[in-house]
């Protein structure tokens, strides 16, 4: 586990927003320590000024106490340097160095697939959720999806149901539930597998903060499944995130109604299927043959 004082230094760090989160993975594996990092930028790489506008000790312990109280209301902070930080996610370029968990983060995670689409999906869009779902947890695997309406909560409510593991990533912290209606649903799913963010607990939803959450949900899931999904739809956006991860995209044939989604499968890592069985079958293939870029 991360040190209590390397995770308040990184917390003080991500405060002041001073870099992209992702930038401070890179630099955190590089120097191994927050504290040393938070330092270092304060002192700055070459006699400049500092990026920092006063003396770390306080803010150390200020993120002290924000840490002490999101433990307090039950929400566990990883940071990347903690073993327990999911090993798909820590593959990519783009990983946030900070997450908090609800409920537990398994080392089975890893064997994980996303399933999302529309949050107005059609009658056969969610059946056909379900379906890829079940078959899924039959395999073996964990379901990733969005905590959103439609799509996602279909993956989320089949996998509970037919007695797998699901895991929520959502686009607020962990403070909030996005939609309203599906606050039980996420009690649940932290109670009996885990949710996740990226954000500070209290952050409330925002069109920056989804974009986001699906580059994590690309990063975490070994390949992600879009069932039925507009142009404008967030199904999209992950699908081009998977791409840039070197993760596979399955697209259900009916997707292939959208013209976004025509072109989306000429590209390579991009698989049209009519069955789940396909699914499983090319993410197997690609394992056995260590295909999935890191």
């Amino acid at each position: 586990m991360t040190s209590a004082p390397d995770s308040a230094a990184l917390v003080a760090l991500l405060r002041l927003e001073r870099r992209p989160p992702h930038e401070y993975s890179e630099r955190l594996q590089e120097a191994g320590s927050a504290v040393r990092l938070l330092h270092d930028e304060l002192e700055g790489s070459s006699g400049q000024a500092s990026l920092l506008p006063e003396d770390p000790e306080p803010a150390i312990e200020r993120a002290q106490a924000e840490i002490a109280a999101w433990q307090h209301a039950g929400h566990q902070l990883l940071t990347i340097l903690d073993a327990e930080y999911p090993a798909n996610l820590r593959r990519i370029h783009d990983r946030p160095p900070i997450l908090f968990v609800d409920g537990r983060l398994r080392d089975a995670d890893a064997r994980s697939v996303a399933v999302i689409g529309s949050r107005r999906a059609s009658g056969a869009g969610l059946a056909a959720a379900a379906r890829v779902t079940e078959h899924l947890v039959a395999g073996g695997y964990v379901v990733v999806s969005g905590l959103a309406a439609g799509v996602d909560t279909t993956a989320h409510t089949a996998a509970l149901a037919a007695g797998g593991h699901t895991v929520a990533v959502i686009g607020t912290g962990l403070g909030h539930s996005y939609p309203p209606q599906n606050a039980v649903l996420q009690r649940r799913i932290a109670a009996e597998g885990a949710v996740l963010s990226q954000f500070w607990p209290d952050e409330p939803p925002s069109r920056r903060t989804f974009p986001m959450r699906n580059a994590v949900m690309s990063g975490l899931a070994l390949g992600t499944v879009v069932v039925e999904a507009s142009a404008r739809s967030g199904a999209r956006v992950q699908a081009r995130r998977a791409l840039a991860h070197g993760r596979p995209v399955f697209l259900a044939r009916a997707v292939l109604t959208q013209p976004w989604a025509q072109e989306l499968a000429t590209r390579p890592g991009v698989h049209v299927v009519d069955a789940p069985e396909e699914i499983t079958a090319t993410i197997e293939r690609l394992n056995a043959t260590d295909a999935l870029v890191e």
